[in-house]
């Protein structure tokens, strides 16, 4: 019986080797791990990419959203606005800067934030709102950004699922004040092993990170104000430059099994995913939902096709925050939770895998019949 994962990292390197083998040879023979040539060109690269005018690469994208809110001088007594339905490094971000985590309800369709619930949540305390763009689908920014302008609010985008989606046209990342992406390895523009980036239009704010993430310096041994050790080293970076370069296309190809699946998938009792027409759509996750998900997703896997679900457990009902006093109800963040799961997708997955794991879908389904 054939198996089908999630991602295939080893195909996907397979491909590119050697490229990659050359960027990491270039790093070594250089004699520089930090600090040089490649993490400079690949954020100059990065930022041309998205569209902003500053890249500054760090360690993580955990990292690049608490330097964000540090840089911001968001803290004590200040209050984000964000989701429940993330990855928990979001909230981690606003909770370790020592400013208030609040909590709104998604779009039952997008699964991104609703900028009705948004509006709700906004008091004299507010300081940022940090739209997540979730599984490769932007939120919708137009409303969100109407709403910073009027209570003269900052936007922080987590785009960490995003590299490469589009809203209106425009990079995800470079529609705030600051964006901010992951290179996690599974992240469709992923390094092999921890990485992030930060990119903004704010020269001040730029400088500002860039000092951050090295102790609070950028002269060497003199140090402007505390900061910490989050640089994005050499060879991360060099593979960053050489992936970079095969994003596009591989977007592409996440699009294309996208549109397979919703075709091959469309008669089945499965809520497919959404593209709205604000959106182009990268889906780092092929996200579906149903109300039998656990049985389907026991059934896939004695078939040998893996899925998964993200996030099983919202960020409010994780016992970390529920012992922090995050006792709420977020209706549309918890109906979701219990239904959605996600099949593979990633661009070295075969149009003949991906109709394996329809058929596997469809046989479950059928035998829940």
């Amino acid at each position: 019986m054939q198996s089908i994962g999630m991602i295939n990292l080893k195909r996907e390197y397979a491909e590119i080797q050697q490229e990659i083998d050359e960027a990491i040879k270039r790093v070594l023979e250089s004699g520089y791990f930090i600090g040089g040539n490649e993490c400079k060109e690949f954020e100059k690269d990065f930022s041309r990419y998205v569209g902003s005018i500053h890249c500054i690469g760090v360690n993580s994208g955990s990292d690049a959203l608490y330097l964000a809110i540090k840089a911001l001088n968001i803290g004590k007594g200040d209050e984000v606005i964000t989701v429940s339905h993330t990855f928990i490094s979001t909230a981690d971000a606003v909770f370790r800067n020592g400013a208030k985590v609040i909590f709104a309800d998604i779009q039952p369709d997008t699964y991104c934030i609703d900028p009705d619930q948004v509006k709700k949540k906004i008091n004299k305390k507010t300081r940022a709102i940090m739209p997540v763009h979730l599984y490769g689908h932007p939120a919708d920014m137009t409303p969100i950004l109407e709403l910073a302008q009027d209570h003269d609010l900052i936007v922080i985008e987590d785009a960490s699922q995003a590299h490469g989606a589009r809203y209106n046209g425009r990079m995800v990342g470079s529609l705030g004040r600051i964006g901010c992406f992951s290179s996690y390895p599974t992240k469709n523009l992923g390094a092999y092993g921890d990485a992030g980036m930060i990119v903004t239009d704010d020269d001040e704010l730029a400088l500002k990170l860039a000092q951050y993430r090295n102790y609070g310096s950028v002269n060497k041994y003199h140090h402007d104000f505390v900061g910490m050790n989050s640089r994005l080293d050499e060879i991360q970076a060099a593979i960053l430059r050489v992936k970079l370069k095969h994003l596009e296309e591989w977007n592409n190809r996440r699009r294309q099994i996208a549109k397979n699946y919703n075709v091959l998938l469309a008669d089945t009792k499965l809520i497919l995913p959404v593209e709205k027409d604000y959106a182009k759509h990268v889906y780092h996750q092929y996200v579906v939902r149903s109300e039998q998900r656990d049985r389907i997703m026991k059934k896939l896997q004695a078939r040998g096709i893996n899925t998964l679900i993200h996030y099983p457990i919202p960020v409010h009902l994780q016992k970390a925050y529920s012992d922090l006093g995050y006792k709420m109800k977020l209706r549309v963040t918890e109906t979701t939770m219990k239904a959605i799961f996600s099949i593979p997708i990633y661009p070295q997955l075969t149009d003949e895998e991906a109709e394996l794991v329809v058929h596997a879908i469809d046989e479950s389904m059928a035998r829940l019949q």
